[in-house]
């Protein structure tokens, strides 16, 4: 093989290798986004009927995967532990790619609905904290 052709191939693959190397860091540079709710149960049959499960169902089609969902109110909850001040009766974590992506499920009509039959049967505390680069 030509030695121009030879130095032209390398010169290609080191620009491949290098193009997926940037790629690579830049994925691992925007950490995800960690959603936090603490719920305040009041009715728990209704709340895990009418409310939890399609609510669980909209998360997870605008992007969001649960991490943990425990205490009352169904929808597979786990039992929850408690060590500092006053236990939630249900604690839910999400993981999101995107701020982006959990404003655009917060900001969903079809979520505001929803939460109005939420609030008749629990009262609702959350946040959002963006994770650390790993």
């Amino acid at each position: 093989m030509n030695t121009r052709y030879k130095m032209g191939l390398a010169m290609v693959a080191g620009l491949a290798l290098g193009a997926a190397a940037v790629q690579g860091l830049h994925a691992q540079g925007k950490p995800p986004v960690y959603f936090v709710a603490e719920v305040d149960v009041m009715d728990q049959e209704a709340y895990g009927k009418e409310y939890a499960p399609k609510a669980q169902a909209l998360i997870k089609s605008h992007g969001g995967k649960f991490l943990a969902i425990g205490g009352i109110g169904g929808a597979n909850a786990k039992q929850i532990t408690g060590f500092d001040g006053q236990t939630p009766k249900r604690a839910v974590v999400q993981v999101w790619d995107s701020m982006e992506k959990l404003q655009a499920w917060r900001n969903d009509p079809e979520y505001k609905k929803l939460r109005e039959v939420g609030d008749k049967y629990a009262k609702f505390r959350s946040f959002a904290i963006e994770g650390t680069p790993q």
